[in-house]
């Protein structure tokens, strides 16, 4: 069954009604086609006007749809011989952070990601998505091997943000986190990475400090979760709504601010109602993000890196 959020709940009321007439048109056979196909525009047009005017807090309930394609799911449609690698060399594997490589389009290509999981089983399995240590330093490790026999990096983000338990600070996570940045600003290959749910904090950047930044239509990036920023300006978790107006966090604000270089479309209705067209536009853009950045060779390719991210910083002097 079709998952809705809160404000999609007159949708929900709708498409219910239009199954409920298809199943006493079967059973019946009775003809409701055309009142199937008044409501169908009805539903549709009532869909188009709500995502067309989504608030940053809608957004970012968007970005966390369970149904949204995760990870996995664009390494499976767009990867080939996919092999993945596992483990930091260091402590141990861990399952939040994605890596190995394959064939994209052809080319051999270095694949990292965080993955959140499907259902209840994989999402334990998978910590949702939040890495700890060395999740980042597996990330820092593909990059390098990347780097070593010229592999282009492809990374998908989805994460709340790193892991914030005790353990995962005992082990080092600031350090790994900024260790698994570096090692992005300073590949000497081509890297582009997308957002395609949420872009959490550095748990984030640690996978994204790349060429080229995407993300998708209905996908969210920030410093901080809303729930978070509410927590510590407010002292009060409901006031998100709030906080995410003010955090600038959604596709449209960080394309204008040139905090992203382009904005994936998503199906109306977001990503969850086609994740197959999602998948495949994602998987476009990316090659044509991509391809321009193959004829750059490593030292350019980390000299306009390094200027594109100081260029953030910069504060013009009227």
């Amino acid at each position: 069954m079709r998952h809705f959020l809160d404000f999609e709940k007159p949708i929900a009321e709708l498409e219910g009604k239009i199954e409920e007439l298809r199943r006493t048109t079967d059973a019946g056979g009775i003809d409701l086609g055309e009142e199937v196909a008044r409501l169908r525009d009805k539903a549709q047009g009532l869909l188009r006007s709500t995502y067309a005017k989504l608030s940053p807090w809608q957004k970012t309930l968007v970005a966390r749809h369970p149904d949204r394609p995760k990870c996995l799911d664009y390494v499976r449609a767009l990867i080939e011989e996919w092999t993945p690698l596992a483990g930091d060399r260091a402590f141990a594997d861990d399952a939040a952070v994605v890596g190995g490589l394959g064939r994209f389009r052809g080319r051999a290509v270095a694949v990292l990601g965080t993955e959140k999981g499907a259902d209840t089983e994989s999402r334990v399995r998978h910590n949702f998505g939040m890495a700890r240590p060395e999740g980042y330093r597996k990330a820092r490790r593909i990059i390098e091997l990347a780097g070593r026999f010229g592999l282009p990096i492809l990374s998908f983000v989805d994460t709340a943000g790193a892991f914030p338990g005790i353990e995962a600070e005992a082990r080092g996570q600031a350090e790994a986190i900024a260790r698994s940045i570096e090692a992005c600003l300073e590949a000497p290959v081509p890297f582009v990475a997308t957002i395609i749910g949420e872009g959490g904090s550095g748990g984030a950047i640690a996978l994204a400090a790349a060429d080229r930044v995407l993300m998708l239509e209905h996908s969210v990036y920030s410093v901080i979760s809303p729930e978070g920023c509410a927590s510590i300006l407010w002292r009060d978790s409901a006031q998100a709504a709030t906080a995410a107006e003010a955090l600038k966090l959604t596709a449209e604000d960080l394309k204008r601010l040139a905090l992203v270089d382009a904005v994936v479309p998503e199906p109306m209705g977001g990503a969850q109602r086609d994740p197959a067209a999602t998948v495949a536009a994602v998987g476009e853009t990316v090659w044509q993000s991509l391809e321009p950045l193959l004829a750059y060779d490593g030292a350019t390719l980390r000299a306009r890196r390094r200027e594109k991210f100081l260029e953030m910083g910069r504060i013009g002097v009227v």
